[in-house]
Formats: C-alpha cells, sequence, structure tokens
C-alpha cells in the first residue's frame, strides 16, 4: 500500500462519528413561517427591506411565477412586466419592473434587484399608448440599432400597456 493511502485510512479511521440528525430535529415551539421576507432593491432606493408578506407574483422569463413561504429555492431573470405585492394586511401593491433578478432563498427569503421598479398607478394609460404607437412605427424604419432599440421598447411598452389603467 502506498503511504497516502495509509495515512488517508488513518485518519479517516481517527475521525470521531457524528450522528447526522443531530441539532436536525424541530421542537413543538418552531412553527413554520407562512410569510416571505421581501427584499425589493433598485440601485437608487430600497423599496422593501426585511418586510414580511404574503406572496409574491413575479413576470419571470421562465413564466408567471408565485412565490409563497418555504417556496423551492430558485433564481429566476425577470422580464418586463408587474410584481404583485400581496403584503400581510391584504393589500396588493403592484411595481412594474423593465427586468431584474429574483433569488428565493432557504426560511422564506426573497431578493428582487430589479434596475428600475414604480408602481403601476403612476403610469397613464394614454401616454403609454401613445409612446407604443411611436415604438410601432420606429421598428419598421431606421437603421438595424434603431429597429433593434425599438423592438426592446416595444416589449416594454406592450407588457406596460397591459397593466396601465
Amino acid at each position: 500500500m502506498s503511504a497516502l493511502r495509509l495515512v488517508t485510512r488513518s485518519v479517516l479511521r481517527s475521525r470521531p462519528v457524528v450522528a447526522p440528525w443531530r441539532g436536525s430535529f424541530r421542537g413543538y415551539a418552531e412553527v413554520p413561517s407562512d410569510k416571505i421576507r421581501l427584499n425589493l432593491t433598485l440601485p437608487h432606493q430600497t423599496i422593501y427591506q426585511d418586510v414580511d408578506v404574503v406572496q409574491v407574483n413575479l413576470p419571470a422569463t421562465t413564466g408567471d411565477l408565485g412565490v409563497l413561504a418555504n417556496h423551492v429555492p430558485t433564481v429566476e431573470q425577470l422580464r418586463p412586466g408587474v410584481i404583485d405585492v400581496v403584503e400581510e394586511s391584504g393589500s396588493t401593491k403592484q411595481f412594474f419592473v423593465s427586468g431584474g433578478f429574483a433569488v428565493v432563498q432557504p426560511g422564506s427569503l426573497l431578493s428582487i434587484n430589479a434596475i428600475e421598479a414604480y408602481p403601476v398607478e403612476d403610469f397613464s394609460a394614454e401616454a403609454v399608448r401613445a409612446q407604443l404607437a411611436e415604438a410601432q412605427k420606429n421598428a419598421t424604419s431606421g437603421s438595424e440599432i434603431d429597429q433593434v432599440e425599438a423592438k426592446i421598447e416595444l416589449e416594454v411598452l406592450e407588457a406596460l400597456a397591459a397593466v396601465a389603467k
């Protein structure tokens, strides 16, 4: 046998045996929370910081996603759309985001990082429709770069037009 194998075996045999279940039992007083701890941050502002909420609905690129307490940990890229936050009082707040990321961590912690997020009630439906018509004209004319930028603008404005009232 090689010297490395002898050393490895002697080290492994000398380690104390630790019961894998030690410390993993849950007592009667510990009740799982039915709330999500939400952090919604922008580069220039924090909208929610460690606030308990009931549910958050996200516009993920893989599809709409509802997050409740004890959700499976995941990382999701956000597409332009509305984030619905159902607060403990039962009221719902809606924020329009142009994109970003959401990270669900163990322990019902949800962190959302977005470049922009605005309350939906701040948007005028007429102004959105006017910008949408202009972006549709720009998507078919101009240089290739202008057309690509207009298509991105169209994606955001179409998502915003669906919720603006």
